[in-house]
């Protein structure tokens, strides 16, 4: 299990679970639920935000964000 902020580009995973915080809903709310597949699509230069595709959409996330949530990567 690593951190979504761990990924590269390219790569897909399996959203696991989430930290107990403050951003734990928000991340529900815009599609990042447990058992989703994401991928992600691209890395700022500087390496914060981040965009992944879940569920059928472009979604960019701080890097604090993407450090909440765990996720299981998946072979290429």
């Amino acid at each position: 299990m690593k951190r979504l902020s761990e990924l590269r580009t390219g790569a897909r995973a399996r959203i696991h679970s989430f930290e107990k915080n403050d951003v734990f809903l928000k991340l529900m709310e815009m599609g990042c639920v447990p058992g989703e597949i994401i991928k992600v699509e691209k890395i700022a230069p500087l390496g914060d935000p981040i965009s992944i595709a879940v569920a059928g959409y472009q979604l960019s996330l701080r890097l604090d964000e993407a450090d909440n949530i765990f996720v299981d990567p998946i072979p290429s």
